[in-house]
């Protein structure tokens, strides 16, 4: 008699109560047995006759018929990954895909995963008899990447929590999730780290070992029939990796098909594994069961020595093969007709009592996919959902997981907002109560041109987030952890308070130590305009990050492209001076906008006047002269002009002075709303950065 899944285990828990002050939640061990076999729902993962390859370009040299010179000619050559590979892996069994470096293994995991188009590979890939469409795959399948992609500031309980928060569904009671992931760490073998961070290159946090656990815990949350492992072993001691294997094996006897790829198993992890297929330049030289390894090569002609490792001397005697004219194939050719005489009782066809439709059905209705929501026995995909949880949900869970994990690197946010209040602190000494004359005029032109684009040079540190979340969120959306779109949102909604209070400190240090005009309204337009230049940047800032592979990279291209910002913002050169094949660059420009929506902001008042009388030559050669002299000067003006100007005679107002910058177009509100309009033009293009460059698939 079977043991019961975890979703079977689940139901019968009750809901999650707090005992006192402890902050661990009451729960129950969900239990496996050491070995398991659904005989009335076994699954079969059948490949037959992969195939895939790849075309690359390389310049080869040819020597000239004079003999002088080379010439380079561009030949197209087709590299074979993978050729010809068949197999199966059932349900409790581990299969491990094992070979040299670049012999195909993670080629192989991939092909069998759904992460090479479809049009690239040749073959057929089946379950229970049935054609295994992508959709279908990513409800019931896992992928763990060869990398730890974790955030590093989660411990491992929360990292597991935002897991089942995103692949549990809806319905499943938060206590009932909470005893999943108890369980879960539980069978991972980390309720000793269960509290502690994961930790980066600055913060110390689990071994190399828990991390792997770890991630395959965020993979196998929700109880998937089929997982992948990429390489689950490397980089990791004996032991580390012994264990691994060991959490690997309970997964697989719960009535899971566990496929990896292993470089080189010890001894121990090769007593845990049930079948192995081994490649060599992507051709299969061995498949069938580790206890035949000994058989095999015996008949083959060489005997694998006692006490040394099968699986070492094999790859050796694998290496070697290869390094002889010859190759492999005369290893490739006896492994099929070894197979063919069914010495080998692995090599028999594993029969399968349900189709697919009647397996995912009698899976579901005993609980294995806990996603499950129906029970259409007639359409398999539309067994489970394509999201477990609506956008909202997925928002709420990103968003509270990011605050998270940014609320315990303080450190990142201070140094920005050291760096705002640092320019403020400068930009408020260094312009101190400016006056309404002339000169102050352009003090407050430069002020406000350096005190706008410094919100965007501010905004570069947004660069390096999605960067270092790219294949963490490349990972959890192929299997449908969330929505595109939920993640585009909550970025957006999780970088606003930020903004805010940035946005608030910089203005309330500035608007009164310059000696802006406008009172308490001015104050608030200033600040709005300052906040939708921060959003603005921040937007076009994550945009980049989309597209960039590399900060260092990104940093130069962010940097170039705002220093462009500024000289075409209208500050330098006015609109009307700016060469006509370089105007289309002022209107794209990010500083333009809230640059002009300030200075409007600052001489809005048409009665105010910033130059009088004499002040008209404060800006010519004639400023040095006494004023005796350009009383003078105004009283052979004002005959000249017919027109009687004073010491006191208003020149020049407000208006005046925004004529004279050319900003004559748009109204300060019209300014400000293309500003932000700038900020979510920006996130929709991210939006399609994430919808069209998080293909994770090869070609």
């Amino acid at each position: 008699m079977s043991s019961p899944t975890f979703a079977q285990l689940l139901k019968n828990v009750g809901d999650v109560a707090g005992a006192g002050n402890d902050e661990t939640p009451v729960h129950q061990v969900l239990t496996m047995e050491p070995h398991l076999h659904h005989s009335n729902i076994p699954f079969v993962l059948s490949f037959s006759n992969l195939t895939y390859s790849v075309k690359s370009r390389r310049k080869v040299s040819f020597k000239a018929t004079s003999g002088r010179r080379n010439d380079e000619t561009p030949v197209t050559r087709t590299k074979v990954l993978l050729n010809d590979i068949s197999g199966e892996a059932r349900d409790g069994e581990l299969l491990a895909v094992l070979g040299a470096s670049g012999s195909g293994k993670s080629t192989l995991i991939d092909a069998l995963a759904n992460r090479i188009a479809k049009e690239s590979l040749k073959g057929a890939i089946t379950l229970n008899g049935d054609t295994l469409h992508s959709k279908l795959l990513k409800f019931i399948s896992a992928y763990v990447m060869q990398d730890d992609l974790l955030y590093p500031m989660l411990t491992v309980e929360e990292t597991l929590m935002f897991s089942a928060e995103f692949r549990l569904p809806r319905t499943l009671s938060k206590s009932k999730k909470k005893a999943r992931v108890q369980a879960l760490i539980d069978q991972l073998g980390l309720r000793s780290a269960a509290k502690t961070i994961i930790g980066d290159e600055g913060h110390r946090g689990v071994s190399g070992g828990e991390r792997r656990r770890v991630s395959i815990g965020i993979d196998i949350i929700h109880d998937p029939i089929i997982l992948f492992l990429d390489e689950p072993t490397s980089g990791l001691d004996s032991t580390s990796a012994f264990m691994v294997i060991k959490v690997l094996q309970r997964i697989a006897h719960s009535g899971s098909i566990v496929i990896m790829s292993i470089h080189q198993p010890s001894y121990r992890i090769l007593g845990l594994l049930d079948r192995l297929i081994f490649l060599s330049r992507g051709r299969t030289v061995y498949s069938g069961s580790p206890m035949h390894l000994p058989q095999f090569f015996a008949d083959f002609g060489h005997p694998i020595p006692e006490n040394e490792n099968m699986t070492e001397f094999a790859l050796d005697l694998i290496r070697e093969l290869e390094g002889s004219p010859g190759g492999t194939k005369i290893l490739v050719d006896f492994n099929r007709t070894w197979q063919s005489t069914k010495r080998n009782s692995e090599a028999t066809t594993a029969r399968y009592d349900l189709s697919l439709k009647e397996a995912i059905s009698a899976s579901i209705s005993r609980g294995k996919l806990v996603p499950g929501a129906t029970n259409d026995a007639a359409n398999p995909t539309s067994m489970v959902p394509a999201f477990a949880n609506p956008i909202w949900t997925e928002m709420a869970v990103l968003s509270k997981r990011s605050f998270t994990n940014s609320w315990r690197m303080q450190e990142i946010f201070a140094v920005r907002f050291g760096a705002v209040m640092v320019t403020g602190f400068i930009l408020a000494t260094m312009f101190w109560r400016l006056d309404n004359s002339p000169k102050g005029v352009r003090e407050r032109l430069g002020f406000f041109a350096f005190a706008m684009s410094t919100t965007y040079y501010t905004c570069a540190d947004a660069l390096p987030v999605f960067i270092q979340e790219r294949y963490i969120f490349m990972r959890e959306t192929a299997y449908n952890a969330y929505r595109r779109s939920s993640y585009c949102l909550s970025h957006a909604l999780v970088s606003i308070p930020a903004l805010i209070f940035l946005a608030i400190s910089f203005a309330a240090l500035t608007f009164w130590s310059v000696g802006l005009d406008g009172g308490a309204s001015g104050f608030l337009f200033y600040f709005i305009v300052i906040l939708a230049s921060f959003w603005a940047g921040n937007s076009f800032v994550t945009f980049l990050s989309g597209i960039v592979p590399h900060v260092m990279l990104g940093y130069t291209i962010v940097v170039a492209i705002l220093a462009y910002f500024l000289l075409f913002s209208g500050f330098f050169m006015n609109r009307d001076r700016i060469p006509s094949y370089w105007i289309w660059f002022h209107y794209l420009s990010l500083v333009k906008y809230p640059y002009e929506a300030v200075l409007q902001n600052e001489f809005k008042d048409p009665t105010k006047c910033f130059v009088r009388g004499v002040q008209l030559f404060d800006n010519s050669p004639l400023g040095a002269v006494p004023n005796s002299l350009k009383e003078k000067l105004l009283g052979s003006i004002s005959t000249t002009l017919n027109v009687r100007i004073t010491s006191s005679t208003c020149v020049t107002t407000g208006a005046d002075i925004l004529v004279q910058q050319g900003i004559t177009q748009l109204n300060k509100w019209n300014c400000l709303w293309i500003t932000i309009a700038w900020g979510f033009f920006f996130r929709i293009l991210f939006y399609f950065c994430l919808l069209l460059g998080s293909k994770n698939k090869r070609r």
